[in-house]
C-alpha cells in the first residue's frame, strides 16, 4: 500500500488550531478533526514536547510556548535551565512525547504515542535539532539529542516510534480500503 502525504500549505489550508486540550493527545485530536472537517480527506496530525519530572510535567504541551507566545527555541530553553539550576542531575528525569492522531473516517480516530526518556542535561550540547534537543540525553546515551545524526536519533526519537506505530497500523490494517 503507498500513501501519498500532502502537507496543510498543499492543500491551500492556512488554518491554525488552537491546542486547547490538556494532554498530547488531546491537542493532535483536535487539529486532526478540524483539518480532516477541512479536508475530507484522511488526515494525521501530531502534538509533541518535553515534560520534567522536577517540573511536575512541565513545560509539556506549552513546550513551545514555555517562556512566552512568541518565545525562540533559545528563550525556552534558557527558561528550563535557568529553572534547573538547583535540580542535581540524578533527579532531571525528562521525556519528550509525540502524539499522532489519524482520522480516516469520520469518528474513527486512532492515536499513536511515541516517547523516549532521558534527562535534562546542565547545559547545552550539539548544533543537530531543534527546540530542547541540545539539552535532552536520551537514557543509554552519552550525548545529547543535538549530537545524534538524523539516523540516529530518528531511530530512538519521540517522532519517529509515533511515526512507526501509525504506519505499521495504517500497513497492517484495512481501515484505508474501508473508505
Amino acid at each position: 500500500m503507498r500513501i501519498n502525504a500532502l502537507s496543510l500549505k498543499a492543500l491551500g489550508i492556512s488554518q491554525k488550531v488552537e491546542e486547547t486540550g490538556l494532554t498530547f493527545q488531546e491537542n493532535a485530536t483536535l487539529k486532526a478533526t478540524e483539518y480532516y472537517s477541512i479536508s475530507n480527506i484522511p488526515t494525521l496530525a501530531d502534538d509533541s514536547g518535553l515534560i520534567v519530572d522536577a517540573l511536575k510535567g512541565a513545560p509539556g504541551i506549552r513546550s513551545a510556548r514555555y517562556a512566552g507566545e512568541n518565545a525562540t527555541d533559545q528563550q525556552n530553553r534558557d527558561k528550563l535551565l535557568y529553572e534547573m539550576t538547583n535540580i542535581p542531575l540524578h533527579m532531571r528525569k525528562a521525556a519528550f512525547v509525540c502524539a499522532i492522531a489519524v482520522i480516516v473516517l469520520p469518528n474513527k480516530i486512532k492515536v499513536f504515542q511515541g516517547r523516549v526518556n532521558g534527562s535534562i542535561a546542565s547545559g547545552e550540547t550539539g548544533a543537530m535539532g531543534f527546540g530542547y534537543d541540545s539539552i535532552f540525553i536520551p537514557n543509554d546515551e552519552q550525548r545529547t539529542m543535538a549530537q545524534l545524526t538524523d539516523l540516529e536519533k530518528i531511530k530512538i526519537s519521540h517522532r519517529g516510534i509515533a511515526l512507526r506505530k501509525t504506519s505499521n497500523w495504517l500497513r497492517n490494517s484495512r481501515i484505508l480500503e474501508e473508505g
